[in-house]
C-alpha cells in the first residue's frame, strides 16, 4: 500500500512539473509574439481577407484604446449582446470587425453600439514586466 502511494505521489509530481514547464513555454511564446507585434486569434472563421479588410488594428472607442486581439462585450441598439475578439476597425464605413465565441464574423456599425466593455486586453499580462 505504501509503495502505491509513493508511486502515485511521484506520478503527480511529474505531472505538476510537466504542466508548469508547458505553461512557462506558452507564456514565453506569447511574449515573443507580442514583442514582434503578432496577434494570435484561434478561430477558424477568421481568414486573411478579414484581417486585411480591417483598416486599423488599434483605435479609440468611447475613450477606450482598443487593439486587435482584445476581448470585448458589446450591447447593440436592438438589445443584442455580443462577446468576442476584436479583429480591427474599418474607417470607410465606421465599423468594427469582431469574431464571436461561436466563430461568426460580425461587422458592427459604431452608431449601433450602446455599450462597449473591454473584458481583457491582449498581452495585458506582459505589460507588468
Amino acid at each position: 500500500m505504501n509503495l502505491i502511494l509513493h508511486n502515485l505521489q511521484v506520478f503527480l509530481i511529474i505531472l505538476l512539473i510537466g504542466s508548469t514547464f508547458g505553461y512557462i513555454v506558452t507564456v514565453l511564446k506569447e511574449k515573443m509574439y507580442l514583442k514582434n507585434n503578432i496577434i494570435v486569434i484561434n478561430k477558424k472563421s477568421v481568414t486573411e481577407k478579414h484581417i486585411n479588410d480591417a483598416d486599423a488594428k488599434e483605435f479609440v472607442l468611447d475613450g477606450n484604446k482598443i487593439k486587435a486581439g482584445d476581448e470585448v462585450k458589446v450591447s447593440l441598439k436592438n438589445n443584442k449582446k455580443l462577446k468576442g475578439i476584436i479583429i480591427g476597425a474599418r474607417k470607410r464605413d465606421h465599423s468594427i470587425l469582431m469574431v464571436t465565441y461561436d466563430d461568426k464574423i460580425r461587422n458592427l456599425n459604431i452608431d449601433n453600439i450602446i455599450k462597449f466593455k473591454i473584458i481583457s486586453k491582449y498581452g495585458k499580462f506582459f505589460k507588468t514586466f
